[in-house]
């Protein structure tokens, strides 16, 4: 297996399934962002990449997000690799918040619709993850 830029991240497999979700479904991420975007308007998605960013700007973040970037735009179309690079950069940025991919849309959704930057970036990779796992019946093994 090759090793990653992000593999010592604490979220990494869940970059890993962002990445691979993205390549095997890139329609379900443009239809997510689509989705994502009434949850959370424009402004609010951008100040919450924006403060992600921030935090994952330090040097030993910094490689593993640019490496996740070029994986991402390798992928697929606009709106799916937004809403992939916003997942990819708040599981970078936010050690603590791979369960929300996991969790239930509605419950994530009120997260966003209250501001929660992490819950606003990670809606569309948790819409995704949902509409896949029946189709998968899996989880993503941490």
């Amino acid at each position: 297996m090759t090793q990653t830029v992000w593999a010592h991240l604490p979220n990494a497999k869940h970059i890993d399934w962002v990445l691979a979700s993205l390549n095997t479904h890139p329609e379900k991420w443009d239809a997510a962002f689509d989705a994502a975007r009434d949850a959370a308007r424009e402004a609010a998605r951008n100040a919450a990449f924006d403060a992600a960013r921030d935090a994952a700007n330090n040097a030993a973040w910094f490689a593993a997000r640019e490496a996740a970037y070029n994986a991402v735009w390798d992928a697929a179309w606009n709106a799916a690799r937004t809403s992939a690079y916003d997942a990819i950069v708040a599981l970078v940025a936010y050690d603590d918040c791979a369960y929300m991919i996991e969790s239930e849309v509605d419950e994530i959704k009120i997260l966003a619709k209250l501001g929660d930057q992490r819950a606003i970036l990670l809606l569309p990779a948790c819409i995704v993850f949902n509409e896949t796992k029946a189709l998968t019946n899996a989880s993503i093994a941490v």
